[in-house]
């Protein structure tokens, strides 16, 4: 089983600003990391980054294999920015 860590405060903002109606299922999606860190679904974006979708939202997370450990990098909507510098 991995453990799920936010990369900073940041992410934790950009959870607190999830719309309440997608709030449990983007929860439940970072919660089912910790047992298959590469669910049906997720894209590899270079390295050990990847993302997962759970409607509007993009989570990109970061998984380390050795320490068992998935790191929550960003959680937002889908736009271009979204994905600016990954």
């Amino acid at each position: 089983m991995y453990r799920v860590e936010t990369a900073s405060r940041r992410v934790e903002k950009q959870l607190d600003r999830v719309h309440d109606d997608h709030y449990p299922r983007v929860a439940a999606a970072i919660e089912a990391l910790k047992n298959n860190p590469r669910p049906v679904g997720v894209r590899k974006l270079g390295g050990k980054v990847h993302r997962v979708r759970v409607g509007p939202y993009r989570i990109i997370y970061s998984i380390h294999d050795k320490e068992q450990v998935v790191v929550i990098d960003k959680v937002d909507r889908r736009k271009e920015r979204t994905y600016k510098g990954w």
